[in-house]
């Protein structure tokens, strides 16, 4: 008899049992490949504001600025800047924000037209860009922000920023350009263009920007630290001498040079001028001092120096002097306060003495005088111009532009260690962060004179810009 097969018998449960395996099987497999589909990214906006905004205001060489074309007459049309601002609030930053984010796919850099347009074609861009090709490779450092962001970037896990190195930056008083030198290899690794007739320099904690007074434009210019390119002017009430920068970076001090005096100060978080400090005399210098509690600000015209509270950006005291006041450096207490303040003088060769905490001048010490056969620069500038002290507060460093050498004396005794022949017209100095290396900016010759201040002795000359001048000691990218 022919056996019957029936769900209900022992043949149909093995049947059933069949089909449960394979409905299980089928499950597994399907479930972890929908499961494996991911999200798009967000699109952060803090990150977009501090990151992506500043390449859309930026100048690159042969290129006009997005901002010129978007600002106007296009679809894709930015917020307009307020008058005197350089970048924008944050109303309209967010408005910025929807019109940019529509030309973003998240999380596919390579499919968004924000970063296809202004991409070379050879780099895998559109063809066509009526704003032009910004970039030639996908590895410019604009580009990889932009990528970053599309990718969900936000500013906590920002690793866009190399590391750090120590760079000196110099600024050429008659041109166009700062140079950018390795104390490592004392060779100029890199250039700022667009910046004419720069004066003084700061840098960011954080290495990310530089700021430069701009005496041509009366602007104090931002600068990208990875890409050197200026991103923002920020405008000055008046023509800008030197600058500093407070120790946590979000202020800027600008020294103004016409009457009756001030200093500006820049807030760098919205690059806005918001405040002008009033102090005696067209401003040449500011200094903040070492532990960030006092702005000083010279003045060659008043003859003074004034101490502003850096917490509440008021004049707390003014020191008269008989002469100028130049450039400046500070020596600091065991505690990081500063302890004295010296001071170099219109036409004096040589430094006074300030014992700060007194704001009392003790001393006046004159630099030698020439040997036989050399010849002093009486042109161009101040006899002294341009000081440091060591890290260690163990040595003070001292230009002699009338005599082209600069001085080294051992603190906090005062004692003059040795002299070294540089340039011609040494205008300003600055140290290595171990003290053992000066940087001196030679005016008359156009060079950087490169100094062992353990040795005495001159180690090489590095050809930079036009009558260079002020310079810094920075950690950048």
């Amino acid at each position: 008899m022919q056996e019957q097969f029936s769900a209900d018998g022992p043949s149909g449960g093995n049947v059933m049992h069949h089909r449960l395996a394979l409905a299980t099987l089928l499950a597994s497999l399907t479930l972890p490949a929908l499961a494996q589909t991911p999200a798009a990214p967000t699109l952060d906006y803090e990150y977009f504001k501090a990151r992506v905004q500043p390449i859309l205001t930026t100048k690159r060489d042969g290129n006009a600025r997005c901002i010129s074309c978007h600002g106007s007459g296009t679809t894709m049309r930015l917020q307009p800047l307020a008058e005197g601002a350089a970048t924008w609030n944050d109303a309209d930053a967010r408005k910025n924000f929807e019109l940019i984010s529509a030309r973003v796919l998240p999380g596919d850099p390579d499919g968004s037209r924000l970063l296809r347009h202004p991409l070379a074609e050879a780099a895998g861009g559109d063809p066509h860009h009526d704003g032009g090709k910004h970039w030639t490779s996908k590895s410019d450092p604009e580009w990889q922000t932009l990528a970053a962001w599309a990718r969900g970037a936000t500013l906590a896990d920002d690793a866009a920023l190399p590391k750090l190195n120590v760079r000196i930056v110099q600024t050429n008083s008659a041109g166009d350009n700062v140079h950018i030198i390795d104390p490592a290899t004392n060779k100029v690794v890199g250039v700022v263009t667009g910046i004419e007739v720069g004066h003084g320099a700061a840098a960011a904690p954080d290495g990310r920007w530089l700021y430069v007074s701009n005496e041509a434009n009366s602007t104090l210019d931002v600068v990208d630290a990875r890409t050197l390119r200026v991103t923002s002017k920020v405008p000055l009430t008046g023509h800008p001498n030197n600058v500093s920068i407070s120790n946590d970076g979000h202020r800027v001090y600008i020294a103004i040079r016409e009457e009756p005096g001030a200093v500006d100060v820049v807030d760098t978080p919205t690059l806005t001028r918001v405040k002008s400090i009033p102090i005696e005399g067209a401003g040449h210098n500011t200094y903040v001092t070492p532990d960030g509690r006092y702005v000083i600000a010279g003045s060659v015209a008043g003859k003074t120096a004034t101490a502003i509270d850096q917490r509440t950006e008021e004049p707390v005291w003014v020191m008269h002097f008989d002469l100028g006041v130049r450039p400046l450096a500070f020596e600091q207490n065991a505690d990081g306060s500063t302890k004295r303040m010296f001071v170099q003088l219109t036409e004096f060769n040589g430094f006074a003495v300030v014992d700060f905490a007194k704001h009392t001048e003790v001393q006046r010490i004159e630099l030698p005088k020439l040997g036989p056969g050399k010849e002093p620069v009486y042109e161009g500038g101040n006899a002294s111009h341009g000081m440091a002290v060591s890290s260690d507060n163990k040595r003070l460093v001292v230009d002699s532009r009338l005599n082209s050498a600069v001085y080294v004396y051992s603190l906090p005794d005062l004692k003059l260690q040795g002299a070294i022949d540089v340039g011609v017209a040494p205008d300003w100095v600055t140290l290595t962060p171990d003290g053992k290396t000066a940087y001196v900016a030679n005016a008359g010759s156009n060079s950087v004179s490169v100094v062992d201040v353990v040795n005495m002795r001159e180690v090489t000359r590095i050809p930079v810009g036009q009558v260079p001048k002020r310079n810094i000691t920075a950690r950048l990218p």
